[in-house]
């Protein structure tokens, strides 16, 4: 792997990686069925923009763009430390997005947190793999309110990470650096030896203050990213190289 600086100028070489979830390995995004019979209050129903941008909201990673009354404004706060409070938010922002149907928002709700709903990028697996293959400990560290691992067993790739930090069993949220700390300690290695890649500059980009190495990928559609994770390793000198795949 490829040595960096050190605190005392001396070489550190990158030993792990730490994965966001959302819009990083994994993206919740429709497919032909979503929202396809929803409709707004009017009754009319959603189109493509209108779709796209309630999941959007959804899964924001700080903030839904959405104002919300003070008491779904405290339980949106906290939606990933408490299933309750997440459930509870969330049904709010699809209401004020106009799912004003509330069988319609509760079977939404219910794809949002189901782990097999979500689609992989491209690259995970190859990128788990070769990192694995490599020596590499990987950590996923999410701020998310229900388990993901599911999604993780289904790709195959459940046994290749060696700690999930998800924040509503770890009763902290990023951009706290706790929770990165938290994974070093259990991979067993210094600040200065891990990458965070993540799609969110405030809260897995706070990694850095702890003194981990940070790469951010953007959370576009599936179809749109077919190799960003496997590029922000190559850069770091965690794989010998972007060749060889096919």
């Amino acid at each position: 792997v490829m040595p960096r600086a050190g605190p005392y100028g001396g070489a550190v070489s990158l030993r792990a990686v730490f994965f966001d979830y959302s819009g990083t390995l994994f993206r919740l995004q429709q497919d032909e069925s979503w929202l396809n019979d929803f409709t707004d209050g009017g009754g009319e129903p959603f189109d493509l923009e209108s779709r796209t941008e309630v999941l959007r909201r959804l899964t924001a990673p700080v903030d839904g763009g959405i104002e919300l009354a003070p008491e779904f404004q405290q339980a949106w706060d906290r939606r990933d430390l408490d299933p309750e409070q997440h459930r509870k938010s969330n049904l709010e922002v699809l209401r004020l997005s106009g799912v004003t149907d509330r069988a319609q928002a509760e079977a939404l709700y219910a794809r949002l947190v189901d782990p097999l709903c979500w689609t992989p990028y491209p690259d995970t697996a190859e990128v788990l793999q070769r990192l694995r293959d490599q020596g590499v400990r990987i950590a996923v560290i999410s701020n998310i309110a229900f388990d993901i691992r599911p999604a993780f067993q289904r790709l195959g790739v459940h046994e290749l990470v060696d700690e999930y930090l998800l924040s509503y069993l770890e009763g902290v949220i990023k951009p706290d650096a706790e929770i990165f700390r938290r994974a070093c300690a259990r991979v067993g290695v210094e600040p200065g030896e891990a990458l965070m890649i993540g799609d969110s500059a405030e809260a897995d980009g706070a990694a850095a203050e702890l003194g981990c190495a940070v790469e951010l990928v953007e959370p576009v559609p599936t179809d749109q990213r077919p190799d960003a994770l496997l590029k922000a390793v190559t850069a770091r000198g965690l794989l010998p190289g972007a060749a060889e795949r096919g």
